[in-house]
């Protein structure tokens, strides 16, 4: 993968480019870095070019300036994309990514060839009473790490990945959040039932590890309500992240569903 910063931003975003292949990006889940992708990176990037990046606040993307926060994602992915010529991309993103992924896809619909969301919910149909539960969770979070971030990091993994492997790969990675960076994440509510959803012109998957949390599989299910066109998968043998889980199974879930659009599992 070679490296570039895209100007005016803290982003540091990473491309593996083959002629003539379609593109795929991948955006992370919270506390780790585009490394949580190397499995897909490796199996993929014979066959597709691949862009992935780290979040702002997280990995190399930690040069902030004034004003730089979180809901300037999506138009930093969209100057990539005119950076690096890239007129359509199929859009995969986990947990964190999942929420930025279809921002991106809510502003910029023309530029998705696909989008397939993994841990997530429907950011254009949150539940209130859903998303109350989900920032408490998240403060209890944010004070473990101000206590210790190895403590924060030791909890996080088993709420972030079900096998042994994927657990110590989750923490390695969480172990370099910056403290600092929480404050990125401060805004993404205002992401949340902002804007109307319109008929997708893009197929979608949705999904989640068996092994997450069961609000987790409820906002899913909800999901697939809301938009019973989409297809969705629940992954056996996975928690929150499922392509760290069991990441044969979801390289192939992505292949069959980018191929023919639709995996449903």
């Amino acid at each position: 993968m070679k490296q570039h910063h895209l100007d005016e931003s803290p982003i540091v975003y990473y491309t593996s480019r083959r002629a003539n292949a379609e593109w795929i990006l991948f955006l992370h889940a919270a506390f780790v870095n585009h490394h949580m992708f190397q499995a897909q990176i490796d199996y993929f990037q014979d066959q597709y070019s691949i862009l992935t990046l780290d979040m702002i606040g997280h990995g190399g993307s930690t040069k902030t300036r004034k004003g730089d926060s979180i809901e300037k994602m999506s138009a930093w992915i969209s100057a990539i994309l005119k950076t690096e010529k890239i007129e359509k991309i199929h859009v995969v993103g986990i947990s964190l990514g999942a929420v930025i992924a279809q921002d991106f896809a809510n502003q910029y619909p023309e530029a998705v060839q696909s989008l397939a969301c993994f841990g997530g919910y429907d950011i254009n149909n949150v539940d209130v009473s859903m998303q109350r539960e989900n920032g408490a969770a998240q403060m209890l979070m944010m004070l473990k790490a101000i206590v210790s971030v190895k403590w924060f990091a030791k909890s996080n993994k088993k709420i972030s990945a079900y096998t042994v492997q994927a657990q110590n790969d989750f923490y390695r990675l969480n172990i370099e959040f910056p403290k600092k960076s929480f404050k990125y994440l401060a805004s993404l509510h205002r992401m949340i039932n902002v804007r109307q959803a319109r008929p997708r012109q893009y197929p979608l998957l949705i999904g989640c590890g068996k092994h997450d949390i069961p609000t987790e599989l409820s906002a899913v299910e909800m999901w697939k309500k809301n938009e019973p066109e989409c297809s969705m998968m629940v992954f056996e043998g996975a928690g929150h992240c499922v392509n760290m889980d069991t990441p044969n199974q979801f390289n192939a879930a992505m292949e069959e569903f980018w191929l023919s659009g639709n995996c449903d599992g």
